[in-house]
Formats: structure tokens, sequence, C-alpha cells
């Protein structure tokens, strides 16, 4: 079984969701392809060997940095036939979503996004994938020839194999087809880490009471090496920008770790963390909804707890 996995690239390094979807694909037995695309230094991709790829096809095409998926797309479906690979693997990510699809109306294939097991080939092809915001859990059977996996962000543990892998320039080409759509402007959030790539997450909510306590979330953050996040109300009343908005309707987090500071945990806000490995909720009142969902709960004053865990932290670190 010949086996392709798309890698995504930010800012001149291999992703780690996109290690991930190697490793996840290593598990599945056969050969492991990688494809990357754009501006890329080739000892970066090689590296890609040493978690399950035997091969990396680059296309080093100045048209593919702009991140295009009809063009990500067109490039996945070439590199599928020329290696005749009959599965795809990648991330499930915002740009990951929109290529898969592509792919798997191109190939005819049938397509699983948000998985968190290597499939079940003992009776056909079943894949296990996570719904309704990682409350439940479906088996899917993909019957057709073709498949596209869409992994989800920590469900594939990266693990090193001490392999190499060989780069390839696979060239492509183009059409204005490709480019019907058009990016003409890219605004980034900025920050040391941001929300949506984080393994490790610090949220804060109204019992900070006032966007001028916030230093103190920053600073456990910091000495964490962690980003952060607030609940739905901060963002609402202009404590924090709206991109660190953590929930249903703003952005959806899978890290390692999610502490929430001062947040009771309504149910829109479990729905953007409860993808995460582990939940610690550190709030004075101890009927608040969010213990239920904790892996570990403080009851107390943050003002005090929260002070003391970074000063803990620092120590252990120094």
């Amino acid at each position: 079984m010949s086996i392709l996995v798309f890698v995504e690239i930010a800012e001149g390094k291999v992703k780690k969701t996109s290690l991930e979807a190697v490793a996840y694909a290593n598990g599945m037995g056969g050969e492991v392809t990688a494809i990357a695309m754009g501006e890329v230094d080739s000892a970066e991709l090689s590296g890609m060997g040493n978690y399950g790829a035997g091969k990396v096809l680059h296309a080093n095409n100045a048209q593919l940095n702009d991140r295009v998926s009809a063009a990500y797309a067109s490039v996945l479906v070439g590199a599928m036939d020329h290696i005749g690979a009959n599965t795809l693997v990648l991330a499930n990510s915002s740009l990951g979503g929109s290529v898969s699809a592509k792919v798997a109306i191109r190939k005819d294939a049938s397509l699983v996004s948000n998985v968190v097991e290597l499939p079940d080939t003992s009776a056909g092809f079943h894949v296990k994938r996570s719904i309704y915001t990682g409350k439940a859990f479906a088996t899917v059977s993909m019957d057709k020839d073709n498949k596209v996996l869409a992994i989800k962000k920590n469900a594939a543990e990266v693990k090193e194999t001490g392999g190499s892998a060989s780069v390839e320039v696979f060239d492509v080409t183009l059409s204005d087809d490709d480019f019907k759509v058009k990016i003409i402007s890219t605004d980034k959030t900025t920050g040391v880490i941001l929300l949506p790539e984080a393994e490790l997450v610090v949220s804060g909510g109204r019992g900070l009471k006032g966007p001028e306590n916030w230093g103190m979330i920053e600073d456990l953050a910091k000495a964490l090496g962690a980003a952060t996040g607030c609940s739905k109300p901060v963002s609402d009343m202009d404590w924090r920008p709206h991109h660190e908005h953590v929930g249903q309707t703003g952005v959806k987090v899978s890290p390692n770790l999610y502490i929430a500071v001062g947040i009771s945990g309504a149910i829109q806000h479990l729905a953007g963390v409860n993808s995460s490995k582990y939940i610690v909720v550190i709030n004075k009142d101890e009927e608040a909804p969010f213990f239920k969902a904790a892996d570990y709960g403080i009851v107390g004053d943050a003002f005090e707890i929260v002070p003391k865990l970074t000063e803990a932290i620092k120590a252990a670190n120094s």
C-alpha cells in the first residue's frame, strides 16, 4: 500500500500536526511518501524520515507559497497518481479541511475528518472519528478504493524512528483554474504562541474581575511556554482581543494541557476545549460546572493560587 502525506509548512518549518500525520501514516503500514509545497529548506524536509516517511516530494513552485487550496489539491492529485497512492493522509487543519474535500471529489474518494485512531482493516476499512465537538465518536466505513483521512490534532503520537528520507523535486503544472480564488492579503494575529497551534493554553474568565488583572495569566503562560486564551464574555467586554476567545463560537483548541482560571464552564466554552488531553480548573466556586469536565481542580482564590503556581513553575525550571 502506497500512502501520500500532505505536510504543511509554517515559517519554514514542518508543522507538528503534519508530523502527527506522517506518524499516523507510518502506523498504517505500507510505503509512506510525504509532499511539501512552496519554499522550504530540503534539510527540513529530509528530517521527516525520522518520523516514518521514506521519501519526500517537494513541489517548489513560488505560486504555491500563497496556500491556495485549489492549487494544493491539484498538486496532491498529481502526486497520488505519480506514486500510485490510493490513500491521502493530512492534518485536519483549516487548510487541510479545504484541500481534503477538493481531493476527495477529484479522486472519487471516501473522506473522513477528525480521525482519532488507526483504521481497523480486519473486515473492510473502518475509521474512528470524533464528532459533536469531541463529545462522542463514530466509526465510519470507507468503501471506495481511494481514501482521504484528515487526522485530528494530538490523535497520533509523534515518534522518532531514526529513519531518513530522500527529497525529490516534484515538478507541477498549474493552470489558471487553480487560481480562480486569489489571496490578496493575510492578517496574522501576533503573539509568541498562537492558540490553534498551542500545546499548552492558559485561559481566564470573568473571575479575574477586570483586564488590569490579566498580568498574572500572562505570567503563568510565559512560565509554561503557553498561549493565552479567554472566555467569550471576556472578549465581548473587550478585556481581551477577540482572537483569544476560546469556545464554540471562537477558537477550538486541542492542547495537551488547558488551564482555566476563573471560568465557570458554560457549555459553549466546553465545546471549544473538550478535546484537550488534560484540563485543570482553578475557581473559588466549588459548584462551577467546569469542575465536572476537569481532570484536576483547585477550589480557591485565583489571585492567591495563580501567582504561587507561577513561582513554583519558575523555581522548577531554574
